[in-house]
This record gives structure tokens, sequence and C-alpha cells, in this order.
């Protein structure tokens, strides 16, 4: 495929970035390292440019910084650097002798010290006769910095192709029956006899030797909120020590029919991987799950021992809100028996039953009392304390002090009894968890996330972040940035669209860095066979003075059949 001179140019722009640092997510924390990437992309850059790109207070620069410094230093040109030569050709013979070159390098410009200037002649002087010939220094120079381009491009593409392989042999080889948890049908309302553990090992074929894994799951749900937004818990991940990580999220099947798998399989699922604090909104974006298998999707890598924070994400392509059904008959939710008792019909058994998976984080069978409360954080907005909870272990069915799954259908049997058979408490906590009128969950995606680790256990562990959303933003945000070269709008070079095209999804960034707010008209209406997050074809996104933004997410309608996609961005003019 013929790449655009954009392309190419963020694609030497990559490569030699990368010559230098495994990831473009690292930051640059040096001069030093500034010049050393500077110098892979075939610049030669003076120390007073080094200052002007790194002033004093400069703590990082990233992978777009660099972008832009490298679109402002040019390649040193080879008949430049011949006619500096020719001026120090005292003889104009085409040589230049040690002496001379010494005395040059050691008293102008960017001084050299003696020894520094020994090692640039021996590296100079091809013919080893003590004379430096500088047009064949300039030839043997321009040679070396194409080759190490070129090196660094077949690098990249290499590393590229040999991921894809890598990733489809472990997926092979990988044990899938460790994150294919066994998944009760929705009928089943019996506690399990024995507990199932989260802890395990397995084996996954990586070269010539077997790695062994120490896995984690956790489950989550992506939630839709009535003004369109999706949230979810977030998860503290803790590493003892440095490790080859393999880093999974997949939706979390609860049908309990084979060969009719939940509507929400289809979801598109995501994790970002930062460090920060949960406090503050400022995170790094570390990583984040880019590859895909079927439903899967997934990351493989080497983290440090320390704190991270994985955020899960949807687009919301594939979750949002749908207009809801005025002629959907209402289900019924309790009954009364003959002997005028109150009892959950089965249709309600089964999404209670369904609601236990998904709030039972650690797949346990079990409900400690954190993960009751999630729950009931998210449909009540309140907490249970340790006394509320000791009475739900005296009344209803426990284990371990933990509620099990007929505790927690005798807890809701119990709430209908408080109102007499009144449903509409029942229902609020049914639509919380994603369910219509029709007990059927379309505003809500179940996940599982897998932490594979070589030969060290990691910590996984729910937690629920105020800032959480806008970290997320952030990380998204940064995650296009950094992978796409940013475009100039028309007649606006200060209004930047980024467009990250993914395995499965193309993610867009505006980025406005003038001092006015702008109004970006969107029409996707040349696009064929997709779906965007904003739920429309043509759009218009205000973008604050100098702020970035996710303008949309578009993905396949239907992933059988080809899909083209084309977007026109025109910015509004102001009143």
């Amino acid at each position: 495929m013929q790449r655009s001179e954009e392309e190419r140019f963020y694609m030497t722009c990559r490569a030699a970035y990368l010559s230098v640092f495994r990831s473009s997510l690292v930051n640059m924390t040096s001069k030093d390292q500034l010049c050393s990437v500077l110098q892979q992309a075939g610049r030669n850059p003076s120390q007073k440019a080094l200052d002007k790109y790194w002033p004093p207070g400069t703590k990082k620069l990233n992978f777009d910084d660099f972008c832009e410094i490298l679109k402002k230093e040019k390649t040193a040109e080879p008949d430049q650097l011949m006619r500096i030569f020719k001026k120090f050709d005292t003889n104009c013979d085409g040589y230049i002798s040690h002496d001379e070159l010494s005395r040059i390098l050691t008293s102008s410009g960017e001084k050299m010290s003696p020894k520094e200037v020994d090692e640039v002649f021996s590296l100079a002087d091809v013919n080893k006769d003590g004379k430096l010939d500088y047009a064949e220094f300039c030839r043997l120079l321009e040679s070396t910095v194409e080759q190490c381009q070129t090196a660094a491009l077949e690098k990249l593409e290499a590393d590229a192709k040999l991921k894809r392989q890598n990733f489809g042999n472990q997926l092979d080889n990988s044990p899938q029956s460790l994150e294919s948890q066994p998944e009760l049908p929705a009928s089943e309302i019996q506690p399990r006899t024995e507990p199932e553990t989260t802890q395990r090992k397995g084996m996954i074929q990586a070269g010539p030797k077997q790695q062994q894994l120490k896995d984690t799951l956790m489950r989550g749900c992506f939630y839709l909120e009535e003004d369109g937004t999706i949230v979810s818990l977030q998860y503290r991940l803790i590493i003892p020590e440095t490790t080859s990580i393999y880093l999974t999220i997949r939706p979390l099947n609860l049908s309990p029919i084979p060969d009719k798998p939940s509507p929400w399989m289809c979801v598109d699922t995501a994790l970002y991987v930062v460090t920060g604090n949960e406090t503050k909104e400022d995170s790094n974006l570390v990583c984040f799950t880019e590859l895909r298998d079927k439903e899967r999707f997934l990351w493989r890598g080497e983290l440090s021992a320390g704190s991270y924070l994985l955020l899960p994400f949807t687009t919301g392509c594939r979750l949002m809100k749908r207009t809801r059904k005025t002629t959907t008959k209402t289900a019924q939710l309790v009954n009364r028996t003959q002997s005028g008792e109150l009892e959950l019909t089965k249709e309600f058994k089964a999404a209670l039953s369904d609601i236990f998976e998904v709030i039972d984080l650690d797949g346990s069978g079990l409900l400690s009392l954190e993960e009751y409360n999630f729950f009931e954080q998210r449909t009540s907005g309140e907490k249970c304390d340790e006394d509320a909870w000791a009475i739900c272990k005296e009344n209803f069915d426990t284990r371990k002090n933990e509620l099990t799954r007929q505790g927690f259908l005798e807890l809701n049997l119990m709430e209908a009894n408080d109102r007499e058979g009144d449903p509409r408490d029942l229902w609020l906590t049914l639509e919380a968890m994603g369910y219509n009128r029709s007990l059927e969950m379309v505003e809500a995606c179940p996940f599982v996330i897998a932490v594979y680790c070589e030969d060290v256990k990691a910590t996984l562990q729910a937690v629920h972040l105020d800032s959480g959303i806008k970290m997320l933003n952030s990380a998204v945000q940064r995650s296009i940035t950094s992978k796409a070269e940013g475009r100039s709008l028309k007649g606006h070079e200060n209004v930047l669209v980024y467009t990250y095209k993914g395995e499965s999804r193309i993610s867009s960034v505006i980025a406005n860095k003038s001092n006015q707010k702008v109004t970006v008209h969107i029409n996707n209406e040349q696009s064929k066979n997709c779906v965007s997050s904003r739920g429309m074809s043509v759009f218009a996104v205000e973008v604050p003075a100098r702020t970035k933004m996710v303008c949309q997410h578009v993905m396949a309608l239907n992933e059988q059949q080809e899909w083209t996609y084309s977007c026109v961005e025109t910015i509004i003019p102001s009143l």
C-alpha cells in the first residue's frame, strides 16, 4: 500500500523514537535523549537548537513534541557539509590532516575535547593514512544515515509483523480455560458447592521453552447512563516485580444456551493502563489493548513493579440509548401463592441470578461486603455498613461470612415483602443495572478482565474513582494522538484532527491550539456500513480554546461486510 507523505513522515518519526525507547508512549526525560532520537532520524542538532527545544525547567517531552521538533530540524545536506570542509582545506587537495581537524574542532563552534577529536578521526580516516578524505567521508556519512533510517523502518515493520505472528501463536497456545470460566445458566439459583478460585496457574508457549503464567480474573460491567455516558468500576493492579504480562478484556457471556450468546457479546471493549494518583485527573498512559482475538481485546508486554490503574472502556458504538418501544409488555416480578405469600417470578429470579454473576466480581460464587456495596452504590447511591451486613448474615443464606446466590434472592424477596408486593423500587434497581421492562439487559455490558503474569502473582482490586471518567477520557485522547499524525483543518492551522485506525475501530481527536473556541462540523455521510459513537452521521463538536476533545469512534455496522470510513471535518464560522 502506497503511503502519503504525511504517513511516511510519521513512520520515520516512530521508527526513530522506537530505536531509543520501547514505546512511543514513553516520555523523553533529558536533553541527551532528545538529541539521540533526533540523530536516529538523520538530524544533527546543534547545542543551541537543543537548548531551544529543551529550555530551562523542561522535565519531559512526548512523542508528539518530537514530531513537531523533527518538522523544524532539517536534515544536514551533504553539499552543505562539503562546503564546510572545503573552507578548512588549505591545500585544496581534498584532504584534511588530523592537526587541521583538531584545530577546527577544539577551537570553534561547539568545542570538542582532544579525545573526542581522536575518536572522530579514527572513524573518519577510512584509509588509515592520517588524512581525512572528506568527500569520501561525506558519502559514507550520507550512506550511514540512510542505512540507519532504513534499518529502523525495517525493524519497525518486522516487529509489527512478528508481534502479530507471536500473538497469533500465543492465542493458539494460551490457556483459554483460564479465562473461559464455567458460566452458570440464568435459571440456576442454587449456590455452588465450592467457590471458584481466581488465582490459578497455566502454561503458555513462548519461543523454545514454556513460561509459567499466574493469572488473576476480575469481572465488571459497563452501564449506560441516562445522558448517554458509559460508566464502570476501575481496577487497581499491583505488580510485585518487573514481569512479562498478558492483559485481556472481553464481554462476559451469561447465556445458558451454547449457540445463543448474550446480545452484548458484540460490544467492543478495551483496557487503558495508567499510572497516577487515584484522586487526581492527571495520569500517564502506559499502554492499552490494541490487538483483537474475536470478542477479546488484548495487550502483551513488560510492566515494571508498581501500582497501576486499569480503566475499562467501550466506544459506545454498540452500547447506546435506543428508542424504547411503548408496546413492550412489562414483565411481572412477584406473584402471590395460594396461601397469599409473595414469591419471585421465574423470570425475575433469572434476572437476579444474572445480576449476581455481574456483581460477583471475583467469580467466587459469593458476595463480599465490598462487592455488595458496589451494587448498592450503583442502585441506591448508599452503602451497607458492618452492622447492617451482620443482620444480612443472620437472616439470609451465607457461607464464609459472604452472601450466597440463594441469600441474594432471599434479600430481594424481603424487599418485595417490605413494600407489600409493590414492584416500583424493584424496577428502579433493575433499570440501574441496565434492564428494560421486558427484563432484558439492554443498557449494560458485563465484562471479564484477565491478567496473566510470568512467574509472579499480581493483585487486582476493584475501585470506584470520582475522577475515573476524566482519567479515562484523558487516556483515550493520549492513545489517539500518540498513534496518529495531526492534520490541520483547511484555513485553520491551529485546529488539528488526529485519526487513529485500529484493528476494529477508527477514533479521532480534535485539538484546538488556538485561543478561541471552535465549532467543527462532522460529516460521515460518505461512509459505508459504519456506526458512529455519536449515533448520527452529521453532527457538530464544540472545542474550547487550548483543549483536546474526542470527536468520535467509528466501527463496522456489520462486521461480516466490508466497511468504508469517510469523514469530512470543517470549521463552522463564528457569528
